[in-house]
Formats: structure tokens, C-alpha cells, sequence
């Protein structure tokens, strides 16, 4: 396809569809786990939220949806997706304050849930990649 309109042609710049389809292939997996395996996410829930099986299994849900869209390439995706990774970060603060003051945490933990922080900014990234234009919105809600 060639560039059009100061558009940059999808062969041109095939990571940035990787990179949404990575992000996809994340909230897929992470979706999945939250529906098979819930209590793998309640200690990243602080203690003053209510109904943690219930945020689990939505959260959950929400990647899945997020997942398909971005698989989709639909318009609404990408934007879905950032607020979804905005709403999660709390609880990534939250697991990585807890974990570095529980003395029987496993250091790697730890580092991992330290190093999960910044990791949201390239997946905000990585969800506007290949993002269809106002003239493709039409053909995106239509697939």
C-alpha cells in the first residue's frame, strides 16, 4: 500500500501492527488468567476494595474485550486499552509497595513488580500503533 495523505504505508512500518498485536496477545493471555486463576491477582487488590473475586473476573473480561478489539484493529481499541492499563496501575503500585515490605517475598518478585511500572508506558505505546484513521471507522465497527 503506498503512503497516502502523509499516512505511513502498513509495509513500511510493520512493527507498529506487531506491537498492537503483541499488546493484543498480553491481554489475551493475562484475560484468560484472570478468568482461569483469579486468586493470582487478589494481592494486587489493596484490602479497602470491595468484592475482589467480582473486580478479578471483570478486569478479566475487560482484557478479553480490549484483546479482541486490538486483534480487530476496531477504532475504539486502542483507547480502551490505555484506560484499561491506566486502571490497572494502582494495583501495580500497590503489589509493589507490598511486596517489598513482606520479608517472605521472593526478591525476583520484587524486581518484577517494580519493573512492571514502567512497562505501562510502552504498552500505552504499543496500543496506538496501526490505529485506523477517521476515513477507516467505518470498516472497523463493520468487522
Amino acid at each position: 500500500m503506498p503512503v497516502m495523505a502523509g499516512r505511513p504505508s502498513r509495509i513500511v512500518q510493520p512493527r507498529r501492527r506487531w506491537a498492537r498485536l503483541a499488546l493484543a496477545g498480553l491481554f489475551a493471555a493475562s484475560g484468560a488468567l484472570h478468568l482461569l486463576r483469579p486468586e493470582l491477582y487478589f494481592p494486587l487488590l489493596p484490602d479497602v476494595l470491595p468484592a475482589h473475586e467480582a473486580l478479578i473476573l471483570a478486569s478479566g473480561v475487560a482484557e478479553l474485550v480490549c484483546a479482541a478489539g486490538l486483534f480487530r484493529n476496531a477504532r475504539w481499541a486502542a483507547p480502551a486499552s490505555a484506560g484499561l492499563l491506566l486502571a490497572i496501575l494502582p494495583g501495580n503500585v500497590h503489589f509493589a509497595l507490598t511486596s517489598s515490605t513482606e520479608p517472605d517475598t521472593a526478591t525476583w518478585l520484587v524486581v518484577v513488580a517494580w519493573l512492571r511500572l514502567p512497562l505501562q508506558v510502552p504498552l500505552i505505546w504499543a496500543a496506538f500503533q496501526d490505529r485506523p484513521q477517521a476515513a477507516d471507522a467505518d470498516r472497523s465497527l463493520r468487522t
